[in-house]
C-alpha cells in the first residue's frame, strides 16, 4: 500500500488520541511518535480528523495532476456527488466552469458511475441468487473485510466502484483520455493506485480549494434544471437505498455506517446470523458527506443532507449500462503481519504493567485501547509500549515520589494560595511533634507554624533559602528552604532540622568560653605569683646589699 496518510513527527505530541479513534487500531507508538501500519490500516481517516495537532498528513496529488495536464493529455475530472454541500451548493455547471479553468477539458458528476453501480446492485439481487450483497462503494469498507474479515468477501459486491464506473466509463466515450477523481476521501487514493486501469489520479476536495485559491479562481454557481440524478444521494447514509428500486423478492434493505457499526455488522455476518439481506455499508458517519477530507473539516449532518438531497433528481441519469461482466471486480483477502500471542505473553505483559488481579485492569482508554488486554497484546505485537499506560505511570510517580518524600529526613510540607496544609511528610510531623498528618491536612498553617515567611515568598514570589530558623514552640532550629511555584500555586517548605548541630556548636562555645575564661584566671594568677616573686626578690636584694655593705665597713676599719 501506497503511503497516502503520513506523519509529521515534529507535530506528534504522544496524546494517543489518534489510538483512541483508530477502529482498528493500525497505529503504532514507538519512539514518542505515532506510525501508521500501512498493511493493518483501513484509511478511514479517523486518524486525520481528530489529531489536535495536526501531525497526519494526507499525500497531495496535485502536482501530479499538473503533470498529466502538462503531458498535453485530455484530463478529465470524475466529481464525487458530495461536492454540493462541499461547496455551499456550488452546482455542476459552477464546477465544471472552474475546473476547466485550471485546466481541465471537462468535469462531471460521479454521480454518473453511481447511477451504473446501483442498476447493477438491482441486478444482482433479482438474477444472482445470492444470499447476502454487501455495496462495495466504500473503499475504507473492502479493505476493512478484505483485512479483518476475509471470510466475509464472498458478500462484497464483487463490482466497481462508482468512481471506477464512471472512469471506465468517461475513457470508453474519450479514448486516450486521463481521469482525476475529486472527493472528500482518502482511501480513492488507494483505490486508484491499486486498480490502474480505471482512475489516473485522485484529487481530495481540501486539495481542489488549495489549488482554486492559488490560481484566484473563485467558484460560482449557476442554473441548473433537471429532474436527472436520482444517484446523487449516493453520498448520504442510506443513499444507495434511495436510488435503487429495492424491489427483489425476499430481500431486506439496510443502511449501516461507521466503523464501529460495520465490524458488528460484519461479525453477524461471519457468524451466519444474518441472511437475505443487501447491507449499504459506508465507514464514515453520515456517509461521504462525513468524509475525513470535507472542506474545513465541518461536520454539519443535516445540513448537508438536506443540501445533497435538494441538489438530487427524482429520475436516472441517462447512461450507457455496460453489461455485468465489463464493470466485475475481483477482491481478495490481504494478509496481515500480526501475530495472536500466547495467553502466558499476554499475563506476563500484564503483571509488567501491574496489571494481576482482574480488578487492576480499569480499561480506561487513556492509552487508546478499549482495555488492558488488548493494550498487553498491541505490546507484544509491537505496537504499543507499557509506558503508555497512564494510570500505571501515574501510581509508578506516585509511589516513587511518596517513597522519596516520606523517607528523607527533611521535613516537607505544600501550602495552597489560602496557606492551608495540602502535604506533609513523617519528618515534618516528628520535627513538630504532630502525631498524624490528618491533624493538619487542610488547616491553615498558622495552626503550627509562624506564616510570616509564607506570606512574603508568595507575595514577592522570591525563594526564601537555608535561612536558620528557631522554632519556639518546638524548641527546634531548622534550616528552612521556601519556593513558590506559580503554575501549580503552591507554597513548599523543607526544613532540615539542625537542634543537635545547634545544640553541640552551642556546647562547644560554652566551652570555649569557659576555656577563655579559666586562661585569664590562670594568667592572672600567674601574673600576681610573678609580682610577688619580684618583690620578695627585691627585699633579699636589699637586706644582701645592706648586710654586705655592713661587713665591707667592718673589714676596712680593722
Amino acid at each position: 500500500m501506497a503511503e497516502f496518510l503520513k506523519l509529521k513527527k515534529s507535530n506528534c505530541k504522544n496524546c494517543y488520541k489518534c489510538i483512541r479513534h483508530c477502529p482498528v487500531k493500525s497505529i503504532r507508538f514507538s519512539g514518542n511518535q505515532a506510525n501508521i501500519i500501512g498493511n493493518e490500516c483501513i484509511l478511514c481517516g479517523q486518524c486525520f480528523v481528530v489529531c489536535p495537532q495536526n501531525a497526519k498528513q494526507i499525500a497531495d496529488s496535485t502536482e501530479a495532476v499538473k503533470v498529466l495536464m502538462g503531458n498535453n493529455e485530455k484530463v478529465i475530472a470524475s466529481i464525487a456527488p458530495s461536492f454540493i454541500a462541499n461547496y455551499d451548493g456550488v452546482g455542476i455547471n459552477g464546477m465544471r466552469t472552474a475546473l476547466k479553468k485550471l485546466g481541465f477539458y471537462d468535469a462531471e458528476e460521479t454521480a454518473l458511475g453511481a447511477t451504473i453501480v446501483k442498476k447493477e446492485y438491482d441486478r444482482m439481487l433479482k438474477e444472482d441468487n445470492r444470499d447476502i450483497v454487501i455495496s462495495s462503494c466504500c473503499h475504507s469498507v473492502n479493505l476493512l473485510i478484505q483485512k479483518y474479515f476475509p471470510q466475509a468477501l464472498t458478500y462484497l459486491a464483487d463490482i466497481l466502484s462508482p468512481m471506477q464506473a464512471h472512469c471506465r466509463d468517461i475513457k470508453e466515450r474519450y479514448p486516450g483520455a486521463k481521469t482525476v477523481f475529486i472527493g472528500p476521501c482518502v482511501a480513492k487514493k488507494d483505490e486508484a493506485d491499486f486498480y490502474k486501469d480505471y482512475t489516473d489520479q485522485v484529487l481530495t476536495f481540501e486539495e481542489l480549494t488549495n489549488w482554486l485559491k492559488a490560481e484566484n479562481i473563485t467558484l460560482e454557481k449557476e442554473e441548473e434544471n433537471t429532474d436527472e440524478g436520482k444517484a446523487r444521494f449516493f453520498p448520504t447514509t442510506g443513499g444507495i437505498l434511495k436510488s435503487m428500486d429495492c424491489d427483489a423478492p425476499g430481500y431486506n434493505y439496510l443502511a449501516i455506517d461507521g466503523v464501529e457499526n460495520c465490524i458488528k455488522a460484519l461479525e453477524d455476518i461471519t457468524e451466519g446470523k444474518i441472511h437475505n439481506c443487501f447491507i449499504e455499508m459506508s465507514a464514515c458517519v453520515g456517509s461521504c458527506v462525513g468524509g475525513p477530507v470535507m472542506e474545513k473539516y465541518h461536520k454539519s449532518p443535516l445540513k448537508d443532507y438536506i443540501t445533497v438531497a435538494q441538489y438530487a433528481g427524482k429520475e436516472d441519469f441517462d447512461i450507457k449500462q455496460p453489461a455485468p461482466v465489463q464493470i466485475k471486480k475481483s477482491m481478495e483477502a490481504i494478509t496481515r503481519k500480526a501475530t495472536v500471542p500466547s495467553e502466558s505473553e499476554i499475563a506476563a505483559v500484564m503483571r509488567q504493567m501491574g496489571k494481576i488481579r482482574p480488578e487492576d485492569e480499569l480499561n480506561c482508554g487513556s492509552c487508546g485501547y478499549n482495555t488492558c488486554r488488548e493494550k498487553a497484546v498491541a505490546i507484544l505485537q509491537g505496537k504499543a509500549e507499557i509506558s503508555m499506560c497512564l494510570p500505571f505511570l501515574k501510581e509508578k510517580a506516585e509511589n516513587f515520589s511518596d517513597t522519596i518524600i516520606n523517607n528523607t529526613p527533611n521535613g516537607i510540607f505544600v501550602l495552597n494560595d489560602e496557606l492551608e496544609v495540602q502535604q506533609i511528610n513523617r519528618a515534618a510531623l516528628k520535627i513538630m511533634n504532630i502525631p498524624r498528618a490528618s491533624d493538619v491536612m487542610g488547616e491553615p498553617v498558622i495552626r503550627i507554624l509562624d506564616p510570616t515567611v509564607f506570606s512574603e515568598v508568595k507575595r514577592t514570589g522570591r525563594g526564601v533559602f537555608d535561612r536558620r530558623t528557631y522554632l519556639a514552640e518546638y524548641d527546634r532550629y531548622v534550616e528552612q528552604t521556601v519556593t513558590y511555584d506559580k503554575d501549580y500555586h503552591a507554597i513548599i517548605a523543607i526544613m532540615r532540622d539542625v537542634t543537635e548541630e545547634e545544640r553541640s556548636r552551642e556546647k562547644k562555645d560554652d566551652i570555649s568560653r569557659q576555656t577563655v575564661e579559666i586562661a585569664d584566671k590562670v594568667v592572672d594568677k600567674q601574673m600576681r605569683i610573678v609580682q610577688e616573686i619580684a618583690s620578695l626578690l627585691g627585699e633579699t636584694a636589699a637586706e644582701t646589699k645592706i648586710a654586705l655593705t655592713k661587713l665591707k665597713e667592718s673589714i676596712s676599719d680593722e
